[in-house]
């Protein structure tokens, strides 16, 4: 199935949140594809009855990619406390608990905040982007066995990375930093998460 416009994504997220016990939604892709955006306008738009707990909230800390070596990397499948993140999504979907609260990932700071967003027993949908919700290796593979429907956002090349690039220089990289990063440790972790494509549900193309 494809969703073609913001209208579409709208309904099919509530026709999912209408459907009688808490549902759990994944929206992937590649970075600079437009997750967030798409996310955001959901749960905007079912205001109330959807709740956002992105998985960038599960970002390593800064100081501890350094002691692994990895801050080069960040935003690489290690750098990411997946089995934590798989941990919350179980919790989400466990009827007993009565309220959950969730990291977010403060890219002002470049550091998760842990106790961020609360997410109360009564919320019937809640929505999920990151990049590796398809991956099936471990520890990511645990992921998509607790998400009720995976969304892959596609986007073409082109436009993703001038996204991209404007984001990083946003956020206080130079434009020469912002493109490097862009092309090279982002465009590495897009093309494992354009290898998960085929394992989605639906595909949403809005452009």
């Amino acid at each position: 199935m494809t969703l073609s416009t913001l209208k579409e994504a709208v309904a099919r997220a509530a026709t999912l949140a209408d459907s009688g016990a808490r549902r759990l939604l994944g929206i992937t892709g590649p970075p600079g594809a437009g997750k967030s955006t798409l996310a955001e306008h959901i749960t905007t738009a079912l205001a109330g009855r959807a709740v956002l707990v992105p998985m960038d909230g599960f970002h390593l800390a800064q100081a501890e990619l350094e002691r692994l070596g990895r801050a080069e990397r960040k935003g690489a499948p290690d750098t990411f406390d997946a089995a934590g993140y798989a941990a919350l999504l179980r919790r989400l979907r466990d009827p007993a608990e009565s309220e959950v609260y969730a990291p977010v990932f403060r890219r002002d700071l470049e550091e998760p905040i842990a106790g961020a967003i609360q997410v109360a027993r009564d919320v019937p949908l809640v929505v999920t982007e990151g990049n590796y919700l398809l991956v099936d290796t471990p520890p990511w593979d645990a992921v998509r066995p607790l998400l009720d429907e995976v969304w892959y956002i596609e986007l073409d090349d082109t436009t993703r990375l001038q996204r991209l690039v404007a984001r990083h220089a946003a956020y206080g990289k130079t434009w020469e930093q912002a493109r490097a990063w862009a092309y090279g440790s982002d465009q590495r972790n897009a093309e494992v998460v354009q290898a998960t494509r085929n394992r989605a549900d639906v595909i949403v193309r809005i452009s």
